[in-house]
């Protein structure tokens, strides 16, 4: 079993949220997602997730 790079881990997921409607990424800071300051670039919604990890 391979071991997870904690570089490439980082990278990956953190910061990274996904849109709850049209499914984009986003990077952005948690408190401002959590405070409803970011809109998604395609659809304009407001609704995020955290990424899944693998």
């Amino acid at each position: 079993m391979a071991t997870k790079i904690p570089a490439a881990q980082k990278r990956l997921f953190m910061n990274v949220f996904v849109c709850k409607n049209c499914g984009s990424k986003i990077r952005a800071d948690p408190r401002k997602i959590i405070l409803g300051k970011i809109k998604c670039r395609k659809c304009k919604k407001r609704a995020f997730r955290a990424i899944r990890k693998k």
